[in-house]
Protein backbone atom coordinates (compact mmCIF):
# COMPACT_ATOMS: atom_id res chain seq x y z
CA UNK A 1 0.00 0.00 0.00
CA UNK A 2 1.39 3.66 -1.20
CA UNK A 3 0.12 6.28 1.08
CA UNK A 4 1.26 9.58 2.13
CA UNK A 5 0.60 11.37 5.18
CA UNK A 6 -0.19 15.59 5.59
CA UNK A 7 -0.48 18.16 8.59
CA UNK A 8 -4.29 18.14 9.34
CA UNK A 9 -5.45 21.48 9.42
CA UNK A 10 -8.88 22.78 11.03
CA UNK A 11 -10.62 25.72 11.24
CA UNK A 12 -9.17 28.63 13.32
CA UNK A 13 -5.53 27.47 12.72
CA UNK A 14 -3.77 31.06 11.05
CA UNK A 15 -5.10 32.90 14.03
CA UNK A 16 -3.07 31.12 16.84
CA UNK A 17 -0.42 28.38 15.83
CA UNK A 18 -0.84 26.38 18.47
CA UNK A 19 -0.73 22.85 19.40
CA UNK A 20 -1.35 21.06 15.27
CA UNK A 21 -0.57 18.32 13.48
CA UNK A 22 2.20 15.93 13.48
CA UNK A 23 4.59 14.76 10.75
CA UNK A 24 7.65 13.52 9.55
CA UNK A 25 8.71 14.35 6.07
CA UNK A 26 9.69 11.83 3.08
CA UNK A 27 8.73 11.78 -0.17
CA UNK A 28 6.75 13.89 -1.47
CA UNK A 29 5.12 13.59 -5.20
CA UNK A 30 2.22 14.30 -7.91
CA UNK A 31 2.44 10.99 -9.88
CA UNK A 32 -0.32 9.40 -12.03
CA UNK A 33 -2.29 12.71 -12.25
CA UNK A 34 -3.25 14.83 -14.64
CA UNK A 35 -2.64 18.35 -15.88
CA UNK A 36 -4.60 20.97 -14.24
CA UNK A 37 -7.00 23.63 -16.72
CA UNK A 38 -5.48 27.02 -16.08
CA UNK A 39 -7.71 28.26 -13.06
CA UNK A 40 -8.77 25.08 -11.87
CA UNK A 41 -7.13 25.36 -8.43
CA UNK A 42 -7.61 29.24 -7.54
CA UNK A 43 -6.28 28.97 -4.36
CA UNK A 44 -2.71 26.93 -4.84
CA UNK A 45 1.07 29.14 -4.97
CA UNK A 46 4.44 28.26 -6.11
CA UNK A 47 6.46 28.76 -3.19
CA UNK A 48 9.96 30.41 -4.57
CA UNK A 49 12.99 31.30 -3.33
CA UNK A 50 15.22 34.47 -4.95
CA UNK A 51 18.62 34.80 -3.08
CA UNK A 52 20.38 33.46 -5.93
CA UNK A 53 19.07 35.75 -8.62
CA UNK A 54 16.87 33.53 -10.27
CA UNK A 55 12.84 32.33 -8.97
CA UNK A 56 13.49 28.85 -7.91
CA UNK A 57 9.88 26.70 -6.98
CA UNK A 58 10.67 24.91 -4.31
CA UNK A 59 7.83 24.14 -2.40
CA UNK A 60 4.06 24.50 -3.16
CA UNK A 61 1.39 26.77 -0.49
CA UNK A 62 -2.21 27.62 -0.28
CA UNK A 63 -4.26 31.15 0.26
CA UNK A 64 -5.73 31.44 3.05
CA UNK A 65 -6.89 34.96 2.84
CA UNK A 66 -5.20 37.81 1.06
CA UNK A 67 -2.71 38.46 3.37
CA UNK A 68 -1.88 35.05 4.83
CA UNK A 69 -0.73 31.54 2.92
CA UNK A 70 -0.69 28.72 4.05
CA UNK A 71 2.41 26.08 3.98
CA UNK A 72 4.80 23.14 5.17
CA UNK A 73 7.24 23.86 8.56
CA UNK A 74 9.72 22.23 6.74
CA UNK A 75 9.33 24.26 3.80
CA UNK A 76 10.17 27.14 5.54
CA UNK A 77 13.00 26.44 8.22
CA UNK A 78 16.68 27.10 8.59
CA UNK A 79 17.78 30.36 7.03
CA UNK A 80 14.74 30.79 4.98
CA UNK A 81 12.89 31.92 8.53
CA UNK A 82 15.51 34.78 8.96
CA UNK A 83 15.01 36.37 4.91
CA UNK A 84 11.63 36.19 4.51
CA UNK A 85 12.26 39.19 1.58
CA UNK A 86 14.53 36.63 -0.31
CA UNK A 87 10.97 34.48 -0.49
CA UNK A 88 7.71 35.27 -2.86
CA UNK A 89 4.63 33.56 -3.54
CA UNK A 90 3.74 33.30 -6.83
CA UNK A 91 -0.71 33.35 -7.23
CA UNK A 92 -2.77 32.42 -10.71
CA UNK A 93 0.12 30.65 -11.99
CA UNK A 94 -0.06 27.81 -14.18
CA UNK A 95 3.12 27.62 -16.59
CA UNK A 96 5.97 28.26 -14.03
CA UNK A 97 9.11 30.89 -14.74
CA UNK A 98 6.53 32.08 -17.44
CA UNK A 99 3.99 35.07 -17.80
CA UNK A 100 0.78 34.53 -18.87
CA UNK A 101 -0.42 37.38 -17.49
CA UNK A 102 -2.41 36.16 -14.88
CA UNK A 103 0.21 35.77 -12.07
CA UNK A 104 0.33 38.05 -9.04
CA UNK A 105 3.72 37.86 -7.37
CA UNK A 106 4.56 39.02 -3.52
CA UNK A 107 7.36 38.87 -1.43
CA UNK A 108 6.99 37.77 2.43
CA UNK A 109 7.08 39.78 4.70
CA UNK A 110 6.64 37.40 7.77
CA UNK A 111 7.05 33.40 8.66
CA UNK A 112 4.90 32.11 11.67
CA UNK A 113 6.48 28.77 12.43
CA UNK A 114 4.38 26.18 14.18
CA UNK A 115 5.64 27.03 18.17
CA UNK A 116 6.28 22.96 18.15
CA UNK A 117 8.05 22.25 15.15
CA UNK A 118 10.16 19.25 15.64
CA UNK A 119 13.16 19.54 12.76
CA UNK A 120 14.10 16.35 13.33
CA UNK A 121 11.09 14.46 13.49
CA UNK A 122 8.73 16.80 11.13
CA UNK A 123 6.25 17.04 13.93
CA UNK A 124 3.73 19.80 13.59
CA UNK A 125 4.39 20.77 10.00
CA UNK A 126 2.78 23.58 9.51
CA UNK A 127 4.05 27.25 8.81
CA UNK A 128 2.10 30.35 7.79
CA UNK A 129 3.24 33.37 5.64
CA UNK A 130 2.39 36.79 6.02
CA UNK A 131 2.68 38.45 2.21
CA UNK A 132 3.95 42.26 1.96
CA UNK A 133 1.10 43.60 0.02
CA UNK A 134 -2.43 41.75 -0.57
CA UNK A 135 -3.16 39.14 -3.10
CA UNK A 136 -6.01 40.45 -5.87
CA UNK A 137 -8.95 38.22 -6.13
CA UNK A 138 -10.65 37.31 -8.98
CA UNK A 139 -11.28 33.83 -10.85
CA UNK A 140 -7.64 33.01 -10.91
CA UNK A 141 -6.71 33.86 -7.27
CA UNK A 142 -8.77 33.19 -4.33
CA UNK A 143 -8.91 31.65 -0.98
CA UNK A 144 -9.96 28.17 0.27
CA UNK A 145 -11.57 27.74 3.42
CA UNK A 146 -10.10 25.19 6.25
CA UNK A 147 -11.81 22.32 7.03
CA UNK A 148 -13.60 22.73 10.67
CA UNK A 149 -12.73 19.25 11.61
CA UNK A 150 -11.11 15.76 10.96
CA UNK A 151 -13.52 13.86 8.44
CA UNK A 152 -12.67 10.60 6.01
CA UNK A 153 -14.85 12.58 2.82
CA UNK A 154 -13.68 10.19 0.28
CA UNK A 155 -11.82 11.74 -3.02
CA UNK A 156 -9.76 14.43 -2.44
CA UNK A 157 -7.19 16.55 -4.89
CA UNK A 158 -3.51 17.35 -4.24
CA UNK A 159 -2.02 19.92 -6.65
CA UNK A 160 1.49 21.42 -7.35
CA UNK A 161 4.51 21.38 -9.41
CA UNK A 162 6.05 18.50 -8.13
CA UNK A 163 7.96 16.24 -9.82
CA UNK A 164 5.70 13.08 -11.86
CA UNK A 165 8.23 10.44 -11.32
CA UNK A 166 10.44 9.95 -8.18
CA UNK A 167 13.47 11.81 -8.82
CA UNK A 168 12.17 12.97 -12.33
CA UNK A 169 11.78 16.55 -13.87
CA UNK A 170 9.30 18.94 -12.56
CA UNK A 171 6.59 19.74 -15.01
CA UNK A 172 6.15 23.23 -16.36
CA UNK A 173 2.53 22.96 -16.10
CA UNK A 174 0.22 22.66 -13.05
CA UNK A 175 -0.90 18.84 -11.87
CA UNK A 176 -3.76 17.43 -9.84
CA UNK A 177 -4.41 14.07 -8.40
CA UNK A 178 -7.31 12.51 -7.11
CA UNK A 179 -6.30 10.07 -3.84
CA UNK A 180 -9.20 8.90 -1.03
CA UNK A 181 -8.30 9.35 2.32
CA UNK A 182 -7.43 6.70 4.46
CA UNK A 183 -8.85 6.11 8.15
CA UNK A 184 -6.00 5.99 10.91
CA UNK A 185 -6.84 2.59 11.81
CA UNK A 186 -5.75 1.72 8.16
CA UNK A 187 -3.09 3.81 8.00
CA UNK A 188 -1.74 2.59 11.16
CA UNK A 189 -1.83 -1.26 9.71
CA UNK A 190 0.64 0.01 7.51
CA UNK A 191 3.12 2.90 9.19
CA UNK A 192 2.40 1.15 12.76
CA UNK A 193 1.02 2.49 15.89
CA UNK A 194 3.73 5.43 16.88
CA UNK A 195 3.65 6.59 13.57
CA UNK A 196 0.36 7.97 12.54
CA UNK A 197 -1.12 10.60 15.19
CA UNK A 198 -4.79 11.14 15.20
CA UNK A 199 -3.51 15.02 13.84
CA UNK A 200 -2.08 13.17 11.21
CA UNK A 201 -4.69 12.53 7.89
CA UNK A 202 -3.46 10.06 5.41
CA UNK A 203 -4.59 9.65 1.92
CA UNK A 204 -3.61 7.42 -1.04
CA UNK A 205 -4.14 3.99 -2.76
CA UNK A 206 -3.87 0.50 -1.57
CA UNK A 207 -2.14 -0.27 -5.04
CA UNK A 208 -0.28 3.19 -5.23
CA UNK A 209 0.69 5.06 -8.09
CA UNK A 210 -1.09 7.92 -7.48
CA UNK A 211 0.74 10.15 -5.29
CA UNK A 212 2.58 13.61 -4.22
CA UNK A 213 6.60 14.03 -5.33
CA UNK A 214 9.40 16.42 -4.73
CA UNK A 215 8.10 20.10 -5.03
CA UNK A 216 4.69 19.56 -3.98
CA UNK A 217 5.83 19.63 0.04
CA UNK A 218 3.53 22.38 1.85
CA UNK A 219 0.84 22.29 -1.24
CA UNK A 220 -3.01 22.06 -0.72
CA UNK A 221 -5.13 18.19 -0.14
CA UNK A 222 -8.18 19.76 -0.73
CA UNK A 223 -11.76 17.74 0.35
CA UNK A 224 -15.12 19.12 -0.61
CA UNK A 225 -13.51 22.33 -1.42
CA UNK A 226 -11.78 23.27 2.08
CA UNK A 227 -8.40 22.88 2.92
CA UNK A 228 -7.98 19.65 4.62
CA UNK A 229 -4.12 18.90 4.62
CA UNK A 230 -0.48 19.82 3.54
CA UNK A 231 1.39 17.48 1.96
CA UNK A 232 4.08 16.78 4.34
CA UNK A 233 5.63 12.78 4.23
CA UNK A 234 4.90 9.33 3.07
CA UNK A 235 6.57 6.19 2.61
CA UNK A 236 6.65 3.55 0.15
CA UNK A 237 5.02 0.41 1.42
CA UNK A 238 6.24 -3.04 0.37
CA UNK A 239 3.85 -5.99 0.73
CA UNK A 240 5.36 -7.38 3.24
CA UNK A 241 7.31 -4.37 4.68
CA UNK A 242 7.94 -1.01 5.65
CA UNK A 243 10.79 1.02 3.50
CA UNK A 244 12.12 4.16 2.25
CA UNK A 245 12.54 3.06 -1.16
CA UNK A 246 11.08 1.58 -3.76
CA UNK A 247 9.20 -1.62 -3.72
Amino acid sequence: MKTFVLCLLVAGALAAPSRKPTFRRGLNRIVGGQEATPGQFPYQLSFQDTSYGIDFHFCGASIYSEHWAVCAGHCVQGENMNNPEYLQVVAGDHILYHDEGHEQTVTLSKIILHEDYNSFTISNDVSVLKLSEPLIFNDRVNSIPLQSKKDFLGECVVSGWGTTAEGGQSPDNLHYVDVPTVTDAECRKHYGDNEIEDSMICAGLPEGGKDACQGDSGGPLACNGHLTGIVSWGLRLCPSQLSRGLC
